[in-house]
């Protein structure tokens, strides 16, 4: 375990990064990701390679990482309020806000990804098709589908409160 873990951690380690974005986070879940391993040593049906094996391990953590994200990751990235508005403005920003983190919520895991890395996470379409192991006319197109379903759902909801 301990030359597996020397031989392989600093590229699941590098994987997970990209991954998450969060160097700490990367860190604790290369940790799981060993012990998941060690645990499940005799799971291993020499189907594929030991490290493609380690690979589907990580992004399976990562992505259950991400999906873990809680309310106040996403308040954190909200705009603060102009002090020179007034209370109706205030008010109709946080429900335009409410409304979109509904929507995003109902977009599919895949366009959900892509918004998130390329708008919260501020990662370029190169970078989120690596991450994301696609090509990056995938992720413009994910991008363009769920830019539209988010259009549409914000626009229902909106007339539906109107």
């Amino acid at each position: 375990m301990q030359a597996l873990f020397a031989w392989h951690r600093t590229y699941v380690y590098r994987r997970l990064l990209r991954f998450v974005s969060n160097e700490t986070l990367a860190e604790d879940l290369l940790s799981e990701v060993f012990l998941d391993v060690w645990c499940q040593a005799g799971r291993f049906q020499c189907r594929s390679s030991v490290s493609t094996w380690l690979m589907s391990i990580a992004r399976h953590k990562a992505l259950s990482a991400r999906r873990r994200r809680t309310e106040a990751e996403w308040e954190k990235n909200r705009p603060v309020a102009d002090p020179a508005d007034g209370p109706d403005v205030a008010l109709q920003e946080k429900d335009r806000d409410e409304l979109l983190r509904r929507a995003l919520i109902r977009l599919s895991p895949e366009h959900r990804q892509v918004i998130d890395l390329v708008y919260y996470h501020e990662k370029s379409v190169d970078e989120v098709a690596h991450i994301l192991d696609v090509p990056p006319a995938t992720v413009k197109t994910r991008m363009f589908y769920a830019r539209k379903k988010l259009a549409e759902l914000v626009n229902g909801a909106e007339k539906v409160r109107v």
